[in-house]
């Protein structure tokens, strides 16, 4: 029943028919690779390909600041921002569900000081490099998962250091702590679906004002 992966091409059993996993779709491989990048087949796109894309929306944003559209999205950022709930540091972030995960995300940008205005321009950078794709995934889940994935980076993860004298007295030790969540699974859906809401009106009504193929 569970003999093959349903990717196309691709002869490896589905998990639930290994001792792999219970998915029922995909083997290891696959699964993976939809969970990080949210396409079966195609990968994230790198910095190169995007960042110029970034600079674009972040110049237009910056010289269209008293735009109804743009201060909306920023607004709408903002709301996310103050919305979120407390600060989690990312070390206390296991066993919370991927939606508490994702508000974790919010209020750790805005402890972080994230101007809301580049947050929005990252989905614009991401609605642009995904036309002028030759090959492109159209589907608003690989959509969500590469904003999120940027503004996933755009906030530190948490960062502990502190010093302890040695039992025997011959001086004191310094220990450091450095942890940095998983950028995958449900919490990039999240952040998308956020931060598409945020933004899908921007969008809509300015990109093509942006955008140069």
């Amino acid at each position: 029943m569970y003999s093959q992966c349903r990717a196309v091409g691709c002869p490896n059993p589905a998990r639930a028919g290994t001792s792999d996993g219970l998915g029922r779709l995909y083997c290891r491989k696959h699964h993976d690779h939809y969970q990080r990048h949210g396409s079966l087949f195609k990968p994230s796109y790198k910095a190169s390909e995007l960042n110029p894309f970034r600079k674009v929306a972040l110049k237009w944003l910056e010289e269209n600041r008293e735009d109804a559209w743009v201060q909306n999205a920023v607004a709408a950022v903002k709301q996310l921002y103050q919305t979120a709930g407390p600060h989690v540091e990312a070390f206390r972030l296991r066993g919370l569900k991927p939606r508490q995960r994702a508000w974790a995300h919010w209020a750790r940008l805005r402890t972080s000081g994230v101007d809301p205005v580049k947050v929005v321009s990252v989905w614009l950078a991401v609605e642009m490099v995904i036309k002028s794709d030759t090959q492109p995934d159209w589907r608003p889940e690989y959509k969500r998962v590469q904003a999120a994935k940027v503004v996933h980076r755009m906030a530190s993860g948490s960062h502990n250091k502190w010093t302890q004298d040695r039992l025997d007295g011959s001086g004191s030790w310094t220990q450091e702590i450095h942890v940095y969540p998983h950028s995958r699974g449900r919490v990039l859906r999240h952040i998308g679906e956020d931060l598409e809401k945020a933004c899908a009106l921007l969008a809509e009504n300015c990109l093509d004002k942006m955008f140069v193929r």
